[in-house]
């Protein structure tokens, strides 16, 4: 879709963080930028900037970035228009944005479903955490999505990049994170290749080498 459509450019995060400033409704930074932040340090190239959005707050953004240009995915991935003021409907996760209809793509939002103060994934409604504790906090007060969160997405499509993702994140990944993780995989991809390597107290990287901060 990318060829057709124009190439990827993407943002740095400091532009990021101005530009969703008057959103006004939660938002974290996702994807690999949300593993580096959690590790601390810098470890491979970025194709995108991905920004989560809980799907009640979709509007926000729209009206936050009102000149932009916005397309969503319609399942099984077709690109089409996202009117102003339209609501998207439940089967659209991911939304293209760009500055201008000349300009490279520079975010992709993905939309996550809530309840009741509740985060609940989108893979699997089973998978709950109260939404204040899905992020973190990054340099200059950056929030991303906790590392634990964006990896169990990560695990359904076993990139060489989500691979490596979680290579990196592992050794800053404390004991009750790697729990949350090791279960939630076997609620929803019994046998993954993920969980025996998530099993034990594994030491942890301390904060000043690029950990999070715990649950």
């Amino acid at each position: 879709m990318g060829d057709v459509l124009g190439a990827w450019e993407p943002a740095s995060l400091a532009a990021v963080r101005d530009w969703m400033a008057p959103v006004g409704a939660p938002w974290w930074i996702a994807g690999g930028y949300a593993i580096e932040l959690a590790v601390g340090t810098p470890f491979r190239a970025h194709g995108d900037v991905d920004v989560l959005l809980l799907r009640t707050d979709q509007l926000a953004a729209q009206r936050a970035l009102p000149d932009w240009e916005w397309w969503a995915a319609d399942p099984p991935g077709t690109l089409r228009p996202w009117e102003i003021g339209e609501t998207l409907p439940a089967d659209v996760h991911d939304v293209w944005c760009r500055p201008g209809p000349d300009r490279p793509w520079a975010l992709q939002f993905m939309l996550d479903e809530s309840e009741g103060g509740q985060w609940v994934s989108r893979r699997d409604p089973r998978i709950r955490r109260p939404v204040a504790a899905i992020g973190r906090t990054g340099p200059d007060g950056l929030p991303y999505l906790a590392p634990e969160i964006q990896l169990f997405y990560k695990a359904k499509g076993l990139r060489p990049k989500d691979e490596a993702d979680f290579a990196a994140a592992l050794p800053v990944l404390d004991s009750p994170q790697r729990r949350w993780l090791r279960e939630s995989l076997a609620l929803t991809h019994p046998g993954h290749v993920w969980i025996d390597r998530l099993e034990g107290d594994w030491p942890r990287r301390s904060r000043s080498s690029g950990g999070v901060p715990t649950n």
